[in-house]
């Protein structure tokens, strides 16, 4: 029983970390002013509530608890520092008339809607590389694992760990200023910080890995994060075109999973659970960036291929062929095996799918689709349209070894028994 209770302890610890850390992250890194310290005291924070609540219990506000037991740290770290004893009084004060706030509320327990931003801002910091940027604030903001954002880039997972550590290392060395960038600097950081807030919102989408398929605090963090981005730049186009692509995308997210947590895919979804005030929200963000002449940038274009989708009420009104243009053109702008492939399924759609799968089959030999189990998930799917079940049934199993996330490779595994039994997989 005590094996049990103190399992389940560690499992909420882990729930409250990933939806908490964020926040906790960037309330300390305003405090001492440096993002790896503050992710080492977060950290800090984390361990003791491994070591205290299976004993103690879950208290009421666990966020508010994890902010406090940092906070109280970090107070202990600057009293030891001389270098920064000069501003330990008047952080002092800050602590004592904050530390009562509920974390769960970004506006009064970090001070306003910046901390989280400027954590983001700091963390794409052009001292840094593209790449460095990218995966240090996947890694403080988003909360994912270093696996995770291995995945996300299909690179090695040992090179994302080194661009981690050294990112920290730049910062600190650089003693970088902890606040949002002058008006002057924001459009040249911004490219990787879209980049950066889309990659979040995917990892809550389509979660790469666990026992769930989406991650929906994740969503609404990129969600947040976007809105207070658009408010900031309203007259950056792209701003409104990621935010656009990702109101519309989070609109489906009631009719994705099923009453036993399956996933439910695109085609087979019940329109009718679509959320159509957030559908109507991206259509608008849409079409603020068109106005400001947007139309045709990365994000512009993937939520303008959303908004197909949102528009059909049933998926046989879906204007596929406007969809697989829509993919030309990205592919134009931003070309990617992962948008390739994308286009390949609209082909298949609009044309039939033995041009999906002639399109699927080019892509075979891209070694950054090696482990990407996307792919034999589509030429499967597209194999037994073709009534190839025998090879459409090798398929999904492949896309079922290399998926780490359980709801999805059950349903793949599904589909592969309906292959195997002459049939078409169930949508």
């Amino acid at each position: 029983m005590r094996s049990t209770e103190t399992s389940a302890s560690r499992r909420a610890v882990e729930a409250v970390w990933r939806i908490e850390s964020a926040r906790i992250i960037a309330g300390l890194a305003r405090m001492v002013r440096d993002v790896g310290l503050a992710e080492e005291l977060a950290q800090d924070a984390l361990v003791a509530a491994l070591e205290r609540w299976p004993s103690s219990g879950i208290p009421d506000n666990p966020g508010a608890w994890l902010m406090t037991t940092a906070k109280h740290r970090a107070i202990d770290l600057l009293r030891r520092d001389k270098r920064l004893a000069a501003r330990q009084e008047a952080i002092g004060r800050e602590i004592g008339s904050r530390q009562e706030a509920p974390v769960s509320d970004l506006d009064v327990a970090l001070g306003g809607g910046d901390d989280l931003l400027s954590l983001i801002f700091i963390a794409c910091h052009p001292i840094l590389s593209r790449e460095a940027r990218v995966a240090l604030t996947l890694r403080l903001v988003g909360g994912l694992t270093t696996e995770e954002i291995a995945r996300a880039f299909l690179v090695p997972e040992p090179t994302i760990a080194q661009r981690i550590v050294r990112a920290k290392r730049t910062l600190a060395e650089a003693r970088i200023h902890y606040s949002l960038p002058a008006a002057e600097e924001l459009a040249a950081r911004l490219s990787s910080v879209l980049e950066v807030i889309y990659l979040i919102f995917n990892e809550g989408y389509s979660a790469t890995e666990g026992d769930d398929w989406m991650r929906p605090a994740l969503c609404e963090d990129a969600l947040r994060i976007g809105r207070i981005l658009a408010g900031l730049a309203p007259r950056e186009a792209e701003v409104h075109g990621l935010v656009a692509l990702m109101e519309i995308q989070a609109s489906r997210s009631r009719a994705r999973v099923g009453p036993a947590g399956e996933p439910i895919l695109l085609l087979a979804q019940d329109r009718s659970r679509w959320d159509r005030l957030l559908i109507g929200r991206g259509l608008a963000a849409l079409e603020r960036a068109e106005r400001l002449g947007g139309a045709f940038g990365p994000y512009a274009l993937q939520a303008a291929i959303a908004a197909c989708h949102a528009r059909a009420r049933v998926s046989e009104e879906t204007d596929w062929a406007r969809i697989a243009a829509l993919y030309d053109a990205l592919a134009q702008l931003t070309p990617s095996p992962v948008v390739e492939l994308n286009r390949a399924v609209a082909l298949a759609m609009a044309c039939g799918p033995a041009a999906g799968l002639e399109a699927a089959d080019r892509l075979t030999s891209e070694s950054a689709l090696a482990g990407y189990h996307l792919l034999p998930s589509v030429r499967g799917d597209l194999l037994a349209k073709l009534g190839r079940f025998e090879e459409a049934r090798r398929e999904l199993e492949r896309a079922a070894s290399l998926t780490r996330n359980a709801r999805e490779r059950e349903l793949l595994l599904e589909r592969a028994a309906a292959c195997a039994r002459g049939m078409m997989p169930p949508r």
